[in-house]
């Protein structure tokens, strides 16, 4: 009785196994793998109900148990030619995920360029446009200083000449910062060398800026990658790590470039960050761009031991 039991579950089992795979086989674009896989839960099924029967007869017929063997050889057949043909199907998984990521890769590089060739457009109106604007009214109040003669009046040109040259100033310096033309002309090293220089000026923070990469160029791509993540370090650890001291090292190891950073601040529990504080400190957006030119960022930082990254890319 627990045999026949046993049985009938099987017989049933195996049917709404064969139902269901036969009901994949539309999905797999009707790979032959995955139909002789189908076949064998079928012809399970049928192994199972010629079982039943000659368990009911009581009596076992020598020809339906042979048919019961040669059905098992045929079910073992089809199960080993589906599974060495089903590594196709899994093959193909694996090219599509690759192509997903590199279409993924494409989309991230177009929004990058995007987003470089708008600040570069928007650096170009801004020194091309406001720039010649404001040199002209630089000189207009130059020309009127010949002309008043009384002591406020000179006072309040100087006044005006003094602040014309402070937006003059200010407009190269916004343009320069949307679009270094160090980075383009001159490369990584020069630039970050730069950025660094213009921060230790304002006090606020020292910054100590060693390279071995000194006129070595590496793609205009990647160049702009970790430029772009040295800023935002910089600024991460200046505005939210209070930190008074700041190392940074860009160097070049035969195919490999490194740049290391390190800040003194308070430091943090990276294992607490969220995903939406990870896109405030523009963390996230970092290791995107890394990702992008095949690179690898990793950040590192404990409370009261300071933060330090690691951005490793191949030339």
């Amino acid at each position: 009785m627990v045999r026949l039991i046993a049985l009938i579950l099987s017989i049933i089992l195996q049917i709404i196994a064969a139902s269901v795979a036969m009901g994949f086989i539309k999905l797999t674009k009707y790979r032959l793998s995955w139909i002789l896989l189908s076949l064998s839960f079928a012809f399970m099924a049928v192994r199972g109900i010629i079982q039943f029967f000659e368990y009911i007869r009581g009596t076992p017929s020598y020809t339906w148990r042979m048919i019961d063997e040669w059905t098992g050889v045929l079910v073992s057949i089809m199960i080993i030619v589906g599974v060495i043909l089903i590594r196709e199907l899994f093959y193909s998984l694996k090219r599509a995920e690759a192509d997903r990521l590199r279409s993924e890769k494409r989309v991230i590089n177009a929004i990058i360029n995007t987003e470089e060739n708008e600040r570069k457009r928007f650096a170009k109106d801004l020194h091309d446009g406001l720039g010649p604007i404001l040199s002209t009214v630089k000189m207009s109040v130059s020309a009127l200083n010949e002309r008043i003669s009384d002591d406020s009046g000179k006072v309040i040109l100087n006044n005006t000449n003094h602040l014309v040259n402070e937006a003059i100033n200010a407009i190269k310096e916004i343009s320069n910062n949307l679009s270094p033309h160090i980075l383009s002309n001159f490369g990584l090293a020069s630039a970050i060398g730069a950025f660094t220089t213009k921060i230790n000026q304002t006090k606020s923070v020292e910054i100590d800026f060693k390279t071995n990469m000194e006129n070595q160029r590496l793609e205009n791509e990647k160049e702009v990658v970790v430029y772009r993540a040295v800023c935002e370090l910089i600024n991460n650890s200046i505005l939210h790590s209070g930190a008074s001291r700041i190392e940074i090292e860009l160097n070049k190891h035969e195919k490999f470039v490194t740049l290391q950073f390190y800040d003194n601040g308070r430091g943090f529990d990276t294992s607490t960050l969220t995903m939406d504080d990870l896109k405030g400190m523009g963390l996230s957006n970092i290791e995107t761009r890394v990702k992008t030119v095949e690179g690898v960022f990793i950040l590192e930082s404990t409370p009261g031991k300071g933060t330090s990254a690691l951005i490793k890319l191949i030339d």
